[in-house]
């Protein structure tokens, strides 16, 4: 049995897909309200604040893929993230299951230096310091050898369908409905983006690679301007495409405004300077895996 928890969203989801075509048919969906994918599926109800409820769905388990997001909340984030996580770790260690933690670099410096498995943890911000916290658990569940578990991180998504991210939102989506896209603070800083459907195969590999375990790993990802990255959609779609850069200034006034700006605030500083994340270690060790290209991408975005 291999457990997802967090299937409803994107990467679960696509998880999902991919562990019953190529791994195993086996499969427990868990959220609150979860949905099944294919007729064989379990789904499992739980609130994982709940411990007992969460050692429920993980009990019988050989793997448990975490991939439950909260809304961007920073004060849902440090009352509710914390819990989740030591509940999950527990039943881990209770059901002798293995964890696979699908992990972002939120706590990483949001500067130009190279991100690598090794970097530490410099959180700026409330969801920074959540998600460091957090990672942080894992790593010493791990440490201590109560936990057999893995790390998945990875940068910002960019994808089909659904695909919730600032790069999604403000660049993909706009074009689709005809509008302007806006640039997050420079069209000329190079981006750190992974395909969702990458982040999903790449997760499912390391979680069924017996020897990929006891390390965090930096899933496949590539690199692009978004000056670049609209060029490219101008290929795709053959047409000019005028884009608006808009300035920390400009985020700073709509988050008196908008609490969605405002929980926005802290992660913009890493779209000021070169987003350095470095998935080579992940690309040596399965040399046979195809990173999907930004061509590919912006062509399955727009069905082209």
């Amino acid at each position: 049995m291999q457990t997802i928890l967090g299937s409803n969203g994107q990467i679960g989801h696509e998880l999902a897909e991919e562990l019953y075509q190529n791994y195993t048919k086996n499969l427990r969906l868990v959220s609150r309200n979860p949905k099944k994918i294919h007729d064989t599926d379990e789904i499992k109800p739980a609130n994982l604040l709940n411990y007992d409820e969460t050692l429920q769905a993980i009990s019988g388990s050989e793997i448990v893929y975490f991939t439950v997001g909260l809304p961007m909340n920073s004060d849902m984030w440090e009352s509710q993230f914390s819990t989740i996580i030591d509940n999950v770790i527990r039943a881990c260690e209770v059901s002798d299951s293995k964890l696979v933690f699908f992990d972002n670099t939120y706590m990483y410096a949001k500067n130009s230096d190279l991100q690598v498995e090794s970097s530490p943890f410099v959180p700026t911000g409330r969801k920074s310091t959540v998600r460091a916290k957090v990672a942080t658990k894992v790593l010493n569940a791990m440490e201590r050898g109560e936990l057999e578990a893995v790390i998945c991180r990875a940068p910002e998504f960019y994808g089909p369908d659904n695909t919730q991210s600032i790069t999604n939102t403000m660049i993909f989506n706009r074009i689709k409905n005809g509008k302007t896209p806006f640039v997050p603070i420079s069209a000329k800083a190079l981006r750190t983006l992974i395909w969702t459907p990458d982040a999903s195969r790449a997760m499912a590999l390391i979680g069924n690679t017996k020897s990929a375990y006891s390390r965090t790993w930096h899933l496949p990802s590539e690199s692009i301007t978004y000056q670049n990255l609209i060029r490219l959609c101008e290929d795709v779609l053959g047409r000019k495409i005028r884009y608006k850069v808009v300035k920390m200034v400009v985020f700073k006034i709509g988050s008196l405004f908008s609490q969605k700006s405002k929980e926005l605030l802290e992660l913009l500083p890493r779209y000021r300077d070169d987003n350095n994340f470095s998935s080579d270690k992940f690309k040596q060790q399965f040399p046979e895996f195809k990173v999907t290209s930004f061509e590919e991408g912006v062509r399955k975005i727009f069905n082209r």
